[in-house]
């Protein structure tokens, strides 16, 4: 058992309930309705997160990163898709070595320009990969155009060492909604809908689709539900963040995750500076609202007079009414704009319980 004001400061706080209740939440919904979910585990980066999700009902999880997919195989997670591309010799020689040592996993491809290396060192491997093609669904990020995908199957299934299973996209564009629930709602389900259709498209012209997977948690609720789809991979509901509170897929209480940070300067009215600055917290805003989280008491209760608006590499700049009361030696909780990139800078987190029980939970597969 730790106390707060014992720990040296920033610090990553996760509070246990509301983790637990936000992974049984997501599995419940998707349970329910038949649905897989192969969570993002790029949100946490943690074992400890990512063995609650499996023992809720995960199917496995989804990657970003070389490093995730080394993890998780080392802790024998066998249902993996790698996300991005394994473009460049590096990620092709990983891939096919891990896959001859391991097993199989799902990678992500959206080009044959991107799938001839692979397939080749598969095939000289006697290997088969399993892959999912990328479809834009909006984002126009990575992805096939939609009216292109039957051509692009077409590529693919002329090349050796490649076993097609499914199509996949990330609705990574419903986060730029803003705070309309409906309007969100209604592009999820558009999402979905198209997944569906493209899915049926490439049966019917020939090309076997086992997996249809939508990925994100603004779309959660909306663009699985698709009759036709068949996974999702929402990966920031475990912690949630300032971002998802904004956009109205959750509310405060939800989110488990926060930065505790001591106030160490008070010299100007008006201002208070905390010792957490944009190596502590998150300045990935996904809407005009600007400064790097919300400002919370220990009980993570919103301060609405005090805003951080602004941070140098350790340094916070408080502003507002509300730094009056603060003073040198305070301790807030920040919760941060965006979970993912806040837990990627740190080593550990304290995972703290209603009980006061505290325990060291390490973040693994960072850069």
């Amino acid at each position: 058992m730790t106390s707060l004001d014992a720990v040296r400061t920033p610090v990553l706080l996760v509070d246990v309930d509301r983790l637990d209740a936000n992974i049984a939440d997501m599995a419940a919904r998707f349970g329910s309705a038949g649905i897989a979910l192969r969570p993002h585990v790029k949100t946490s980066k943690c074992w400890n997160v990512a063995q609650r999700q499996l023992a809720a009902g995960a199917i496995g999880f989804t990657c970003s990163t070389v490093a995730e997919i080394a993890w998780l195989r080392g802790h024998g997670v066998a249902d993996l898709l790698w996300a991005q591309p394994p473009v460049g010799p590096a990620k092709i020689d990983f891939t096919v070595s891990t896959m001859r040592d391991s097993g199989p996993f799902l990678v992500a491809l959206d080009s044959v320009e991107v799938a001839r290396p692979l397939a080749a060192a598969a095939t000289a491997a006697r290997l088969v990969v399993p892959y999912l093609i990328e479809v834009n669904s909006g984002q126009a990020r990575s992805g096939v155009d939609p009216d292109r995908l039957e051509r692009l199957a077409g590529e693919l299934a002329a090349l050796d060492g490649l076993e097609r299973r499914g199509i996949m996209t990330h609705e990574g564009h419903l986060s730029k909604i803003g705070n309309d629930r409906a309007a969100r709602e209604q592009a999820g389900r558009g999402v979905g809908q198209l997944m569906a259709d493209l899915a049926q498209q490439l049966r019917t012209a020939g090309y076997g689709v086992d997996i249809v997977s939508v990925g994100s948690t603004p779309g959660a609720s909306s663009a699985p539900f698709v009759p036709g789809v068949t996974e999702a991979r929402p990966g920031t509901y475990v912690y949630y963040d300032a971002n998802q509170t904004r956009m109205g897929t959750t509310t405060l209480d939800h989110c488990a995750l926060t930065v505790l940070a001591r106030v160490i300067s008070t010299e100007r009215p008006g201002v208070a500076i905390i010792d957490a600055g944009i190596k502590a917290t998150s300045s990935d805003a996904l809407n005009a609202v600007n400064g790097l989280g919300i400002v919370c008491d220990l009980d993570s209760h919103p301060l609405g007079d005090v805003s951080f608006v602004d941070g140098n590499e350790e340094h916070g700049f408080l502003n507002g009414a509300g730094t009056d009361r603060l003073a040198v030696g305070d301790l807030v909780r920040v919760v941060p704009n965006h979970a993912c990139g806040t837990a990627n800078m740190f080593s550990e987190l304290l995972a703290i319980r209603g009980d006061a029980h505290t325990e060291l939970w390490p973040i693994s597969a960072r850069y």
